[in-house]
């Protein structure tokens, strides 16, 4: 992921860096003390209604249900209840799901800060509603094509909107206890809207706004929001005065008695008469200090944000409105998916994933036959478990055809797919391996692993800034099954008569593969075709939601170096990947026992060779303390050291045995690393800040103590994928919804803080869609340029379907980079969604922490 230089923010829940929110007009995004916050307005919405879920299916069954539902619900407690009612279900994609929805809805603070129709200020009823109407259409298409990702980004957002709309107007201070259905549905009319001449406040004594809505307002049930402008005090959309009765400050009384069962009149409410004099002091202003239109008349406001807010006396009458409303929501969606789609766009039958991208040419048999036998064998060992894959995604690709993309839930349907697979064309000319390896990353759920077999150079590297974007937005581990590189079998003493072609793959060729592997996390196994089976263990290894990465370092250029890694209780079958060209390692033990990359069993475990992998198996038994690996290469070389778990699952939203002590930016070249500033929220749920992060890229480490009765423990934790620093920022707002053979265009704009010139500009998508976009933009240090992209969908695109597109800006010389990325749906007919365009140095970049799995 691609961050701005500037200050930071970590965010451990289980997701890592956050940039710092500005004060937004919005319930708290993510903590406020004492308030309740966006994300536990989400947080809550989802658990009851899963639960809800669960408990249908377990009654249906004839099972017991016993878990009490309410608003004091625990991701854990709901995972727990639901496996015992549907099946094995993984905590950890259920974590992330639940993450991802409301770090989408925060996102909106972001990306929308100055928009009325997302935070439903300055009276935008109409707006919001068909921005919440449209969103739910949008994540309805998502699943039914199965793009759940997708689905959750848009879900989070137009949560934000639909829960803003009981902060920011005046429904509670109406009397009314139960959700406005009409803000979700069509079919029904908003009406009793206060007209753009209707006055709605008087100014507040001091702090108290408790009485600033008019009286007549209230007994008439006229509805209102505050109006919002970080920069002006003029409330622009107000063409109205105040009465005056208006003009008085508010008196510090109630609001008139509630009505439970009055609705919102049919009838519109005239405008009032103008009263003469300042044309803009009538409408009520949203409030808090960063609102400028609070401060003159009728000054205060009506936000219920926080319990500190002007009418934060409301806020949690306001917030619980939001929840329920929330769950109408999400009940309106399983209606439509059904239990088992709405469980899946949860993540809660989503463990594992099996991804596969493969080359079809002619030289290709023997590893599609491979191919074939492992993943059947991970099918059939894993069938009824835990840890069965959720999902099967295949990917082919041959020259010049890549594709489609093939993703199922049946193991069955995944078997035949790949099973028909046959090896033909190709000659000795490279193939288009990233156009297939970018449609897995598009197609794929967040942090999947994806395996490319192919024995050929990529013919399209053109698209390697594309797929390394695609990795670390998308957070998954590419590793690539090599059968064909000219390096391996001359430094194996294989003779150019031996399994060699025109196509095998020189050095410069195959380090596009490494470079990829590594900032993916993954592995670029270099083997031949004869021992490829041994290499796939790999993939047994990997293909599983319960591993935690423990350490992961790459070193090109090679040098040597000591490193060392902390293993705690909680760790089960700790492996340990070395690639590289013959590298000279030694492990050494806590209780200083040692072995050396030679010995095939040792005192510490055993060592299989295969090609450019020495994968070293710990023996289970005591593990525990610091542990120390030397390495002496003169060729590049990478080490990973990960495991599996013992008992349950930790993120840093759980777990209260855990303590955190070390959260740090680590340089990838090990040159060095930033610690940030820790602050608890709550419980085991933290914010770290950063006053800069490292150049070039770098990884998030976590260190910290397991705590019980009689000890602690020390534990440490790695994200597996790479981040880089940027000093330039791309942004992007547009729709997100594309309308079949129409060009769709929109803005973006592009801003550095160094360096001048001319930027060169590309855009993407992982479709082929044609796209058009300036070549390049000239900037100028610290001003922004604007340049438009232009999207087509072809006129037989499938309803539903997901695209992704990427826009790229290079600064001169490619000293630097950057990107946005942009998710659109395909529909018969646009609509005025817009999408979430994370412009990354604003992004929310997920670090998980994952301690332990049930």
């Amino acid at each position: 992921m691609v961050v701005d230089m500037v200050s930071l923010v970590v965010v451990a829940v289980l997701w890592g860096t956050l940039f710092q929110l500005p004060h937004a007009a919005a319930f708290k995004p993510l903590t406020s003390e004492g308030s309740l916050t966006h994300r536990e307005i989400t947080e809550t919405a989802i658990l009851r209604k899963t639960a809800e879920v669960c408990q249908d299916i377990a009654n249906a069954k004839g099972r017991d249900f016993t878990l009490p539902i309410s608003n004091k619900l625990t991701v854990a407690s709901v995972q727990v209840a639901c496996t015992k009612s549907f099946a094995a279900l993984s905590s950890l994609s259920f974590k992330l799901s639940i993450a991802k929805i409301y770090l989408s809805n925060a996102a909106v603070d972001l990306v929308f800060l100055l928009s009325d129709a997302p935070h439903v200020d300055n009276e935008a009823f109409s707006e919001a509603r068909d921005l919440i109407i449209q969103g739910v259409a949008a994540v309805k298409a998502s699943m039914k094509q199965e793009n759940y990702n997708s689905a959750r980004v848009r879900l989070g957002a137009l949560f934000h909107t639909l829960q803003d709309f009981y902060s920011h107007s005046n429904w509670v201070e109406l009397g009314f206890t139960t959700p406005l259905r009409n803000m979700t549905r069509s079919d029904l009319p908003l009406n009793n809207i206060a007209g753009p001449k209707t006055p709605t406040c008087r100014s507040c004594y001091g702090e108290n706004c408790s009485g600033n809505i008019l009286p007549e307002i209230l007994q008439q049930k006229i509805l209102t929001s505050g109006y919002f402008n970080l920069f002006s005090s003029s409330k622009t959309a107000a063409q109205c005065s105040t009465s005056h009765t208006s003009r008085q400050p508010a008196a510090s009384v109630p609001p008139s008695p509630p009505s439970h069962t009055h609705p919102l009149r049919e009838a519109h409410v005239p405008d009032s008469e103008p009263y003469p004099g300042d044309l803009e002091k009538c409408k009520c202003s949203h409030g808090t200090s960063a609102d400028r239109t609070s401060r003159h008349e009728p000054t205060g406001g009506i936000n219920k944000d926080t319990i500190s807010s002007e009418h934060g006396f409301l806020h949690h009458s306001a917030a619980n409105l939001a929840i329920s409303a929330t769950m109408e929501v999400l009940e309106e969606i399983r209606l439509a998916a059904g239990n088992t789609a709405f469980l899946r766009l949860m993540g809660l039958n989503q463990t594992s994933v099996l991804a596969f991208v493969i080359d079809t040419t002619e030289s290709m048999s023997d590893d599609i036959e491979e191919a074939k036998r492992v993943s059947f064998s991970i099918i059939d060992s894993r069938k009824g478990t835990s840890e069965e894959p959720s999902e099967y995604i295949l990917v082919p690709f041959n020259d010049p055809d890549f594709g489609p993309l093939i993703r199922t839930g049946n193991a069955d349907i995944f078997k035949e797919r790949i099973s028909s697979l046959l090896a033909s064309g190709g000659g000795d000319t490279p193939e288009m391996c990233l156009s297939g390896l970018l449609l897995a990353l598009a197609g794929a759920p967040p942090s999947s692993d994806i395996f490319v077999f192919t024995d050929a150079a990529a013919k399209d590297s053109a698209l390697k800034s594309i797929i390394e974007a695609m990795i670390e937005s998308t957070r998954s581990t590419v590793t690539f099954m090599l059968t064909n590189s000219i390096s391996f079998r001359r430094r194996r003493g294989i003779s150019e008569r031996q399994n060699t072609s025109s196509r095998a793959m020189s050095q410069p060729k195959i380090q596009l593969y490494r470079d990829l592997a590594h900032v993916s996390g993954g592995q670029a196994i270099e083997v031949t075709k004869a021992t490829l089976p041994q290499a796939t263990k790999v993939i047994t290894d990997t293909s599983t939601s319960a591993l935690v990465t423990i350490l992961q370092v790459v070193r090109n250029p090679a040098k040597a170096e000591n490193f060392s890694f902390v293993l705690d209780e909680t760790l089960s079958n700790v492996t340990v990947y070395v690639t590289g060209d013959s590298p000279v390692f030694t492990l050494n033990s806590p209780t200083g026992m040692s072995q050396s990359g030679s010995e095939g069993n040792g005192p510490l475990g055993s060592i299989q060779t295969v090609g450019n992998l020495w994968r070293l198996q710990l023996i289970s038994g005591n593990q525990t303390g610091k542990w120390r690996i030397s390495i002496n290469s003169t060729n590049s070389y990478t080490l990973k050291v990960f495991g599996g778990n013992a008992t349950l699952f930790l993120s840093l939203m759980g777990g209260d045995s855990a303590t955190v002590t070390d959260v740090l930016l680590v340089n990838a070249s090990g040159s060095g690393a930033v610690n940030g500033t820790i602050t608890a929220v709550a419980g085991t749920e933290y914010l770290v800040t950063f006053n800069r992060i490292p150049e070039g890229a770098f990884l998030v480490q976590l260190k910290g103590l397991l705590n019980d009765l009689s000890s602690s423990t020390r534990f440490q934790r790695q994200s597996p994928t790479q981040q880089r620093g940027s000093r330039i920022t791309i942004v992007a707002q547009s729709q997100s919804v594309l309308e079949h053979g129409v060009p769709f265009r929109f803005n973006f704009t592009v801003a550095t803080n160094i360096t001048a010139g001319s930027y060169t500009i590309r855009a993407r998508t992982d479709r082929g869609f044609s796209v058009s976009v300036p070549n390049s933009l000239n900037l100028e240090t610290g001003v922004s340029a604007q340049g438009t992209v232009t999207i087509t969908a072809p006129s037989n695109t499938e309803s539903g379907t997901d695209v992704t597109l990427t826009i790229e800006a290079e600064a001169p010389g490619s000293t630097d980079l950057n990107y946005v990325t942009q998710r659109f749906i395909v529909s018969a007919a646009s609509t005025e969604w817009y999408s979430l365009s994370f412009c990354m140095c604003l992004s929310l970049i997920r670090c998980f922490f994952p301690l332990f799995i049930d």
